[in-house]
């Protein structure tokens, strides 16, 4: 209906309609959003009244009938949800607390890098940054590595495509039953072999079996499992919440989606656009080699006085969000914005992409990746600057934000610090494919490959 990539369409159908467009997608009345100005409209000023998540298939299936964060309606449970994976999780503190387990895993692809261009191999970054985050996450989440038997960033892989579908059984709810596209049997499906997993790691903590026995923290699922059939919100004496297991797997698996698909796209898109701009990629290990020095690896106390390297992050972020919508909204009650009525339980896509590329605010070369457009403006990424929310804003912007910045750029300053790097087979910097494909996250349709060269003088490790 909106074709394989909406984004682009849409973002088409908006200079010819405006930022705020009115569609009929089946029985539902949907509003695009494709200006930061729209945006704050929605997410700001009346934030509370698009709070809300629409039902939808991905949503029942996959979060366990909507009882994770991401697709939860507004409401007292999500705010509880929230809170709690936040203070488990995803607060200033976790993310500290957590740093040797990213430590760890970043010498990990180092050395791993290190022997390729040893060897002269061309490395697929695609695979060894979503490996990296594979590992990342599942220490932090499960306490362990990634597991073999699990493939679970295949099956991750395989949820965000089915989420971010165009699910007509979405949009016209009597054809449901017909299944239309397969979409439904396949959710299904993805859902079951997901629970599996989910069972398995959930089982394996409460045997005590899974920690080989040298786990060096607590980790995420043996805070959950501590609260197993206990209420999540003691001290709220009207809504108590009790914690279920599909309670416990409906969040796992909402964290685990968001943290490996999502920041390993933003990584290797801005590494593809550092390849295709070889003066990005010596500006950068110029400041790399100013700050760092050429003897170590880049530390996250480092990040704050890498100007350049904040830039760049903007700028791929903005070129390549997350995602090109926002995880759609749903209208709590009957509005009027701008002249428009906007009825109850009307879904509300917010264009990110196409805001990246608006030329009223990034000028004439929108469509460039040009770092250095972000010199001397206060434009962050945190949600509070329209011009650029890449995680969202107000009440269902992303609480992960703050550990996705952090593993994004440190994770880029590694690669561009400790190595020199190549298109293989003599491919020109503009000869490099930057095809995506749609989903809940926005993938390269072709994996990176890139050659690389040691450049530390010292020791990597």
């Amino acid at each position: 209906m909106l074709g394989k990539l909406p984004q682009q369409n849409l973002h088409h159908l908006a200079k010819r309609y405006g930022p705020i467009m009115s569609l009929r997608l089946g029985c539902v009345p949907t509003i695009v959003v494709s200006s930061a100005e729209a945006a704050e409209l929605f997410l700001k000023t009346h934030d509370l009244v698009f709070a809300s998540r629409p039902g939808i298939q991905a949503g029942e299936y996959l979060s366990y009938g909507s009882t994770g964060m991401a697709f939860t309606p507004y409401g007292s449970y999500w705010r509880t949800v929230r809170k709690w994976c936040t203070l488990h999780l995803l607060s200033a503190s976790k993310v500290e607390y957590f740093a040797p387990v990213r430590k760890t895993e970043l010498g990990w692809l180092v050395e791993s890098v290190k022997e390729s261009a040893a060897a002269r191999e061309t490395v697929n970054l695609s695979e060894k940054v979503g490996e990296l985050i594979e590992k990342m996450m599942c220490k932090i989440i499960f306490g362990r590595s990634n597991d073999d038997r699990f493939n679970l960033r295949s099956l991750i892989d395989q949820t965000m495509h089915l989420s971010g579908a165009f699910n007509i059984s979405d949009f016209v709810p009597y054809l449901a039953p017909l299944d239309l596209q397969g979409l439904g049997r396949r959710l299904k499906r993805a859902s079951e072999l997901v629970d599996t997993v989910l069972e398995k790691i959930i089982d394996e903590h409460m045997q005590g079996t899974d920690a080989e026995d040298r786990k060096p923290h607590r980790d995420f699922v043996d805070v959950m499992i501590s609260m197993l059939n206990q209420p999540m919100n003691p001290h709220d004496k009207d809504e108590t919440y009790i914690i279920k297991r599909k309670n416990i797997k409906a969040i796992l698996l909402d964290m685990i989606a968001a943290s490996f698909e999502t920041s390993a796209a933003a990584i290797v898109w801005t590494f593809s656009e550092i390849l295709r701009h070889p003066r990005v990629m010596v500006a950068l290990q110029h400041e790399l080699e100013t700050v760092v020095g050429r003897n170590r690896l880049v530390e996250v106390s480092d990040l704050s006085k890498l100007t350049y390297l904040d830039m760049v992050v903007k700028e791929g972020l903005r070129l390549h969000p997350v995602a090109p919508f926002l995880v759609p909204h749903e209208s709590i009650e009957d509005i009027v914005i701008n002249g428009y009525f906007i009825p109850k339980k009307s879904r509300i896509l917010v264009n990110i992409w196409s805001m990246g590329r608006d030329r009223n605010i990034w000028s004439e070369n929108a469509e460039e990746f040009f770092p250095e457009r972000f010199i001397n403006n206060n434009i962050d990424l945190r949600g509070h600057d329209f011009r650029l929310i890449p995680f969202g804003s107000g009440r269902r912007g992303c609480p992960g934000m703050h550990l996705a910045l952090i593993n994004v750029s440190l994770i880029l300053a590694q690669l561009v610090h400790c190595f020199n790097w190549e298109l293989p087979d003599g491919m020109l910097p503009e000869e490099l494919n930057m095809t995506e494909i749609f989903g809940l996250s926005l993938p390269r349709a072709t994996h990176l490959l890139a050659k690389p060269t040691y450049r530390l003088l010292g020791l990597a490790t």
